[in-house]
């Protein structure tokens, strides 16, 4: 279907690639603005008809950066997730001396120096250098600029972790202890896999037992709504819970439990039992299980709610519940 006359065009690029539409915008001066890519030609007209509806119309040679960070919060940023979403607009603040520069004009030395001069540590640095790649990548879609000095950035490295997962002889120590209060919900952590919050937050409906499954995540968009297979071991100790038709899979009273005061509970089991561990670190064990037993990776970044590292395997590798249960049931501790 051949579109109007100054609507727009959408042309399919060579290759493999997860969003092989071009969907781009006549400038009128002989220039082509790059509105953005789509998995589908359905889709590029989606967007073609959004963007003739609201044009986004910028001088390119003067837009400020607080111009296209502006724009980029109106038509990018809401595809992110709301963490990032805040992560980023935080990270702007420290950007704030180049706000009136226009985005061409902003060098690689002047990204560099919105890093080494936040005065904050790895995260919020990271966070900096994520915002100048999710702008550069928006001000090439429009023609803006087609310098990516984001490319060159550096910030300081993820510090190694100081978290230790639970060994086998206290994991041992948990089962032999498993009758007393609370003790079960260490080691539902321990073979599931779930955040804190998340663990807390599973209600009666995220729980299947005929199909042997819950359902539920936070935090991003790999985590959220993700099914995690429930391992056998603590199969008893969720029918038992789930037996007390509480509102929380992990209730007390009758009530939900919350993180401060699950926290409290925890840091009792831990002094009873002689151990030190925070209830992250079971999530830390049930991924160094899955790993030392031989799971494949794709079924356990989907457990732990990652998105895989390796492109192949998170565009084309689909596994069934099947698979994921046989991946948990690796866990023979």
């Amino acid at each position: 279907m051949k579109l109007p006359n100054n609507y727009g065009s959408i042309s399919k690029l060579s290759g493999k690639r997860r969003k092989p539409y071009i969907v781009r915008k006549s400038t009128g001066s002989g220039g082509c603005a790059i509105i953005g890519y789509a998995e589908s030609r359905e889709e590029g007209l989606a967007m073609l008809a959004a963007y003739n509806a609201n044009p986004w119309d910028i001088d390119k040679a003067k837009i400020t950066l607080q111009g296209l960070f502006d724009l980029w919060k109106e038509k990018k940023a809401p595809k992110l997730g709301k963490s990032n979403q805040y992560a980023l607009a935080a990270a702007f603040k420290y950007c704030s001396t180049l706000n009136k520069t226009p985005y061409k004009q902003i060098k690689a030395y002047q990204m560099q120096d919105c890093i080494d001069n936040c005065g904050k540590g790895y995260s919020t640095q990271s966070a900096i250098k994520n915002l100048w790649t999710h702008l550069d990548k928006f001000a090439l879609e429009l023609d803006i600029s087609s310098s990516r000095f984001s490319d060159l950035l550096t910030s300081t490295p993820v510090p190694e972790t100081s978290r230790l997962p639970f060994t086998n002889e206290e994991i041992t120590r948990l089962w032999e202890h498993q009758t007393e209060p609370w003790v079960d919900t260490v080691l539902i952590f321990i073979y599931s896999g779930w955040r804190i919050s998340e663990l807390l937050a599973l209600a009666p409906e995220d729980i299947d037992l005929e199909a042997g499954t819950m359902k539920g995540g936070t935090k991003t968009k790999a985590g959220k709504g993700r099914i995690v297979p429930i391992h056998s071991k603590i199969r008893p100790f969720i029918e038992a819970r789930f037996a007390a038709d509480p509102p929380r899979l992990i209730s007390h009273n009758g009530k939900p439990v919350s993180t401060t005061v699950y926290r409290k509970i925890w840091a009792g089991i831990m002094d009873r039992l002689e151990m030190r561990h925070t209830p992250h670190e079971c999530r830390h064990t049930f991924e160094t299980l899955l790993d030392a037993a031989g799971g494949n990776r794709r079924c356990i970044d989907l457990l732990m709610g990652h998105v895989s590292k390796d492109t192949g395997n998170r565009v084309y590798n689909h596994k069934t519940i099947d698979e994921l249960k046989a991946t948990v049931e690796l866990i023979k501790v």
